[in-house]
């Protein structure tokens, strides 16, 4: 099966970004347990959030799927979500899982899982060229400038790796 499980931090920025349809490009489809729908959707929706209206469009569209996870045992304490994401890419026999939280990287590598985040969905767009380098760096500052957290030193590899993908070929 293609696709990937998503937690609520890359559905929320890429969203408020304008570029959840970055998520359908790289992934194809993408799953995301109840928990996460109502972290994203429902309680966003009562928030008066736009990037809840956007998700819930990604969802009704059919690209979005979600699905009950069964919860599996976890290796380190993580939230609800969290917790429902890891399980539900095992459920689905998925390797790769979207989670942007150290805890829940860690707790995905220690269940043979592997962890990408948003700057991974941002990475896999400019190297399949759905979007160029300013576009990147653009989208990189509105993530930041919308509440993204971003560790300095992962910032610079990032925006490194980001014109080592986008260099003309020699």
């Amino acid at each position: 099966m293609r696709g990937v499980v998503s937690n609520a931090t890359p559905l929320i920025y890429l969203a408020k970004a304008g570029k959840i349809d970055l998520l359908k490009t790289a992934f194809e489809q993408v799953f995301i347990p109840e928990d996460v729908k109502r972290e994203v959707v429902d309680k966003g929706k009562l928030l008066g959030e736009k990037d809840a209206y956007v998700v819930e469009s990604a969802i009704a569209e059919g690209w979005i799927k979600v699905l009950a996870a069964d919860p599996v045992e976890m290796p380190i304490m993580l939230d609800k979500g969290e917790e429902a994401v890891l399980s539900l890419a095992k459920q689905l026999g998925l390797e790769v899982v979207l989670v942007d939280e150290v805890s829940a990287r860690s707790a995905a590598k220690l269940l043979g899982l592997t962890p990408r985040g948003t700057l991974f969905v941002l990475l896999m767009a400019l190297k399949k060229k759905e979007i160029d380098l300013d576009e990147f760096l653009e989208t990189l500052d509105q993530l930041i400038s919308q509440g993204f957290r971003l560790k300095e030193e992962v910032y610079v590899e990032t925006i490194k790796e980001a014109r080592r993908i986008a260099a003309p070929e020699k």
